[in-house]
């Protein structure tokens, strides 16, 4: 098979830190309010901007309240797991690496008593979602970010549910079609959809989330970082721009950035379309292409943002798995050596193929020239690896 001669323009497709918005250069960052204590009144303007202009593109309800966190979106989601579970039953939903990392921190070491878990141990199914009991507070991600598998909607989960659904949405939002409302603690952070940078993150609170907080007070030590309520009051600074500890300043200009971009290309609408279009260009790629198919089993769970793929091969069949792997590893060598995708590793918690991000900074087109580079790649791979194993190599 010939190698490729064009290009993607901007071959970036990982899945965290991803991204930036087209056009993106230092410029962006020039009216940064750095320098300067971010508490005074210009500063949380900068903070409170954002919130407001993220509730804006993600439409959230006007009586969600909206606060930036540290810790990205597993500092978010730990907050909300630390501060809100306790006061009934926990669900927690888990078809990947991440889902299982917030089942063992509920079981192992906020150590609640009545913790049911629906799972599935392979990548590429959803559990039971029809299982699960909403008079108890439920724990899930809308997308596995690791097995390219999302919730299809929010149909499963019902208007008049007792409990709270905390949903780590980090790669979901601003690139899915998401029903808030079916959701009372939402968190994501910078570094995924907007392309932005790490170490923030944000949690979206419904107004029975809120009150929980007030009535509440779980029985356990709750450090500074985590804290969302003092004596039984939200810490209301919080959804004004007020932060628990120092947000960079340059990562808020960048964010502020990426918000305006989303924005002025049409908004959620068109975010969520130019991710759908992504995924469309792969799924006709995939159905041609023998020797690649999603990790997703069934259509309609497949994630548009984390586009996960494993390659088929009879010859691949009969390779142990640290040849597998080794085997998907060359692949991505052969592509990143030729400056045609960067950082399409699969998780390695997943099983062994190539991970594209195709959330709304990255053009489809982009992923459209990097489609026959994974052609090349798997060709060219297959041709080495079958021949050094006819030989007596292993």
């Amino acid at each position: 098979m010939d190698r490729p001669e064009l290009k993607p323009a901007r071959p970036w497709f990982s899945a965290g830190p991803c991204a930036k918005r087209p056009g993106w250069d230092l410029d962006a960052l020039k009216g940064a309010f750095v320098g300067r204590s971010f508490r005074i009144p210009e500063g949380r303007a900068r903070l409170a901007e954002v919130i407001e202009k993220s509730k804006r593109v993600l439409d959230l309800p006007p009586d969600y309240e909206v606060a930036i966190v540290p810790g990205s979106d597993t500092g978010a989601i730990e907050m909300a797991m630390w501060n809100l579970l306790g006061h009934t039953g926990v669900e927690v939903c888990c078809w990947e690496n991440f889902g299982f990392t917030w089942l063992a921190d509920v079981v192992d070491q906020l150590r609640l008593p009545d913790v049911t878990a629906h799972r599935v141990d392979r990548y590429g199914a959803l559990p039971d979602l029809s299982r699960v009991d909403f008079d108890h507070d439920v724990v899930f991600t809308w997308n596995g970010t690791t097995s390219g598998v999302c919730v299809p909607d929010g149909d499963w989960i019902p208007d008049d549910r007792r409990g709270l659904t905390i949903c780590d949405a980090t790669s979901a939002v601003f690139g899915m079609d998401i029903d808030v409302a079916k959701l009372d603690v939402i968190t994501w952070s910078w570094q995924k959809a907007l392309g932005g940078e790490g170490a923030h993150g944000m949690i979206a609170l419904s107004p029975a989330a809120v009150e929980r907080l007030a009535v509440f007070r779980p029985d356990r030590p709750l450090p500074k970082v985590f804290r969302l309520a003092k004596d039984g009051r939200v810490l209301d600074g919080l959804f004004d721009g007020f932060t628990i500890n120092t947000p960079s300043m340059l990562a808020v200009e960048d964010a502020l950035d990426a918000l305006d971009w989303c924005a002025e290309v049409g908004g959620l609408p068109e975010l969520v379309a130019r991710s759908r279009r992504t995924l469309d260009v792969v799924a006709r790629w995939v159905e041609a292409s023998p020797h690649v198919e999603f990790l997703a089993e069934d259509r309609r769970t497949t994630s548009s943002t984390s586009i996960c793929l494993r390659f088929t091969d009879p010859f691949l069949d009969g390779l142990p798995p640290e040849r597998t792997a080794a085997f998907a590893a060359r692949v991505r060598e052969r592509i990143e050596e030729n400056g045609a995708g960067h950082d399409l590793a699969a998780h390695r918690e997943a099983p062994p193929g190539i991970r594209i991000w195709g959330g709304p900074t990255v053009d489809t087109e982009d992923v459209a020239a990097l489609l026959p580079w994974v052609d090349w790649a798997f060709a060219e791979t297959l041709h080495e690896f079958t021949t050094t194993t006819s030989i007596g190599h292993t």
